[in-house]
């Protein structure tokens, strides 16, 4: 047994009555020791079908614990976990499961025909759950399979190593202080790597406890947190808008939780301040499914003095700036985000040419532009393909959304560049309201004036109810580009 996928036996070992997964749905609650047991079994079953090293198998399913038995079990016998967005059109799940071919898929009962030939996880693995001796797994080889929720062309397959994994929960053990008495409450799916890996799978790796719940409901999220004396959340500014403006989050205990990460999007100063006032130190991040994806942190007693940051890099991350001719870049300079470290992927799935665009010589080059400060603190500027030129001027538009976000009354912005005949191309801010309140377009230009160059002010305003959100909460600026082009 190699010693990457023995989570599960060692802290049955050490910790057999400690609990390690909570399922909300179903009311299940597992020790250490039924969680080993319960992943034994699953390996089993996995051996039954013929599954072995390099075998794919997939799970099409809402957040289960299953799953984790699922994702032990494949590392057990040297097989790649395959979550698969649920959400996605039957089309698009097709595409991928034939993109990665897997062995066996299994599906849950709300999932049931989507794929055909799949098994029905509710009947569990039905085999011996003594303790089991696989093949294993090395820390080169890959232990999920996870497709990118791009917002263009087909998704990647972003093979996530046990080296990644492993390396990943350690980063975020030592930058969020885990301890085996910490909690977690997992709102966000698990066919995303913030569900799986922000901190669900450092949670497990330090022996603390994963709640899983199978959907977000603000309410019932803020009863949890209490009753279960959740000790660190993950979310995008979206689930901590609607936390925040539910009407029992005033009046909720949370004083149990020490820590809270977000990403996906910036972050609003009153959004912030909302959860400084109640003790908890909301905390931007930055990260990626193929690197980390916690790769950066602000210490908590940081936070408001550099607002908009998502951080330094966290331990075992090294993050470069770089200009287009390779050389680096120095303070408060423009360049794309390089990243190495152990926690970089092993590439794309069956697709070398995107591999070999993304990975050189050990480094991730992400295509995102950030900015570092003389304290070493990182700022995203944007997409190097969101990027557009005005009047011959770079435009980045985290930038310019960075601002807007400071307006009084917005909630969250996305700006993209369109053509215009006069410059070449100019930006659109669709903006999204805070709740109750009557913002105007005008409002917000205004506000604008004189805080950025006339050449990055959106040349128009629009405000949507709801910013359209692709499944990993992040916005859908493709969805955008569309509504503005048509």
């Amino acid at each position: 047994m190699h010693p990457t996928s023995d989570w599960h036996h060692t802290w049955s070992r050490f910790r057999p009555q400690a609990e390690a997964l909570v399922d909300v749905a179903t009311g299940r609650r597992w020790t250490w020791a039924q969680t080993a047991a319960e992943s034994w079994s699953w390996a089993r079953r996995l051996e039954q079908e013929g599954v072995g090293p390099g075998d794919r198998v997939v799970v099409l399913a809402q957040n289960n614990i299953d799953s984790f038995a699922l994702m032990f079990a494949c590392a057990d016998r040297g097989a790649i976990f395959v979550p698969l967005n649920w959400r996605l059109s039957d089309p698009e799940i097709a595409y991928q499961v034939g993109n990665c071919a897997p062995k066996i898929s299994f599906v849950d009962q709300s999932q049931q025909g989507r794929i055909p030939g799949a098994f029905s996880r509710e009947a569990g693995p039905g085999c011996d759950a003594s303790p089991y001796q696989g093949p294993g797994s090395h820390l080169s080889e890959p232990w999920v399979l996870m497709y990118t929720s791009g917002t263009s062309g087909k998704p990647k397959g972003a093979l996530l190593t046990h080296q990644q994994i492993h390396w990943n929960a350690l980063n975020t053990i030592l930058a969020c202080d885990l301890g085996p008495g910490d909690s977690t409450l997992t709102f966000t799916p698990l066919f995303h790597t913030g569900g799986l890996n922000c901190l669900s799978s450092p949670m497990l790796h330090r022996g603390g406890r994963v709640v899983l719940c199978s959907k977000f409901e603000p309410g019932e999220a803020l009863a949890l947190i209490a009753s279960e004396k959740i000790t660190h959340l993950m979310g995008v500014p979206t689930i901590y808008q609607m936390l925040a403006d539910h009407p029992d989050f005033d009046h909720t205990d949370i004083s149990s939780v020490r820590d809270a990460l977000c990403g996906g999007a910036p972050l609003s100063l009153p959004l912030l301040q909302r959860y400084q006032a109640r003790g908890i130190p909301l905390r931007q991040g930055f990260g990626l499914t193929e690197v980390g994806p916690n790769c950066f942190s602000t210490p908590p007693d940081r936070v408001l003095q550099k607002l908009g940051s998502v951080g330094m890099p966290i331990h075992h991350i090294d993050a470069r700036l770089l200009r287009p001719d390779g050389t680096e870049c120095g303070p408060d300079e423009d360049g794309e985000l390089v990243l190495g470290g152990p926690a970089v992927c092993g590439g794309y799935w069956g697709n070398p040419e995107a591999t070999a665009a993304s990975i050189r010589d050990g480094l991730f080059y992400t295509g995102d532009i950030l900015r570092r400060d003389v304290d070493g603190f990182f700022y995203v500027r944007g997409r190097l393909k969101e990027m557009y030129k005005s009047g011959g001027e770079n435009v980045y538009p985290a930038e310019v959304e960075a601002v807007i976000l400071t307006c009084p009354g917005v909630a969250q912005v996305a700006v993209i560049g369109v053509p215009d005949v006069r410059w070449g191309e100019v930006g659109v801010a669709f903006v999204e309201p805070q709740p109750g309140q009557a913002l105007e377009a005008g409002q917000v230009s205004a506000f604008l004036d004189g805080k950025l160059a006339r050449f990055k002010l959106p040349k128009k305003v629009v405000l949507l109810e709801s910013l359209p959100r692709i499944g990993s909460g992040k916005i859908d600026k493709q969805a955008l580009k569309n509504m503005e082009t048509r």
